[in-house]
């Protein structure tokens, strides 16, 4: 089943997409095959929420979207690039221009500041800050008041935040969530959720993020959802009444 939500204009400008991609671990007996031919468009400018029981292949097709992992067959594509095409290192220069991250565990260094940490793809990177931007992601996130502190003197909820402002402090063309509200409270989740639908409809991001929660996937413009490595069905507009009827079917 190829995903296929997404408005005319959309359909001209995919952030990333993928093309019949399989992803098999192991050989024979102990082979697992986690994708298995799966297609998908993610329109540019929108918010998607990638769900399903545990074991559906959903991490294993977000890290390969983002080029993180290499489909043992299948094409994905950044913008109009096809990962497949590129060396490691090629991949890695497209990843640290392309691509934002926010992780579960939040995956900041604990000896910088919480500015530091804001700015360290761009210090890799070689590139200067766009102030304004930077300015504005900080001022988006709440987080102004906190910049000079380190990861061990803030919250959860804080030091996710500095995490999502991270992955937008480069304007990259795509940021991929993985369980991004995975350790934080309610409280602290709907901020950050509410941060990411606010990049969407504000500043023109692309958001994909793995999920288990119906109501963290309710902030997406559509959702997809992964049983036995293929995409079974997807939802536009979703409630998080509508996902937990969807995930209730699926045995999620």
């Amino acid at each position: 089943m190829t995903s296929t939500i997404a408005s005319d204009h959309a359909q001209d400008t995919m952030a990333a997409r993928a093309v019949e991609v399989t992803k098999v671990h192991g050989r024979g007996a102990a082979e697992v095959r986690a994708l298995d031919r799966v297609s998908v468009e993610l329109p540019a400018g929108q918010y998607t929420a990638i769900m399903g029981p545990s074991g559906s292949g959903k991490s294993t097709l977000m890290h390969c979207l983002a080029g993180l992992d290499r489909p043992t067959s299948g094409q994905v594509f950044i913008g109009d690039v096809e990962l497949s095409r590129l060396s490691d290192r090629q991949l890695t220069l497209l990843r640290r221009a392309k691509v934002g991250f926010v992780f579960q565990a939040f995956n900041l260094l604990p000896t910088l500041t919480a500015a530091e940490n804001v700015e360290l793809p761009l210090a890799i990177a070689g590139r200067k800050p766009d102030r304004s931007w930077v300015d504005k992601v900080i001022d988006a996130v709440e987080l102004r008041e906190r910049l000079g502190h380190k990861p061990a003197e803030l919250s959860g909820g804080q030091q996710q935040r500095v995490a999502a402002a991270r992955a937008l402090a480069s304007r990259p063309q795509i940021v991929f969530a993985d369980e991004p509200t995975g350790n934080l409270d309610s409280a602290a989740s709907a901020e950050l959720l509410g941060f990411l639908r606010r990049s969407v409809d504000e500043y023109g991001q692309t958001i994909v993020m793995v999920t288990h929660d119906p109501t963290a996937a309710a902030h997406a413009d559509q959702v997809l959802f992964l049983a036995d490595g293929k995409i079974v069905d997807e939802l536009a507009d979703p409630t998080p009444e509508k996902v937990l009827d969807v995930m209730k079917r699926l045995g999620g």
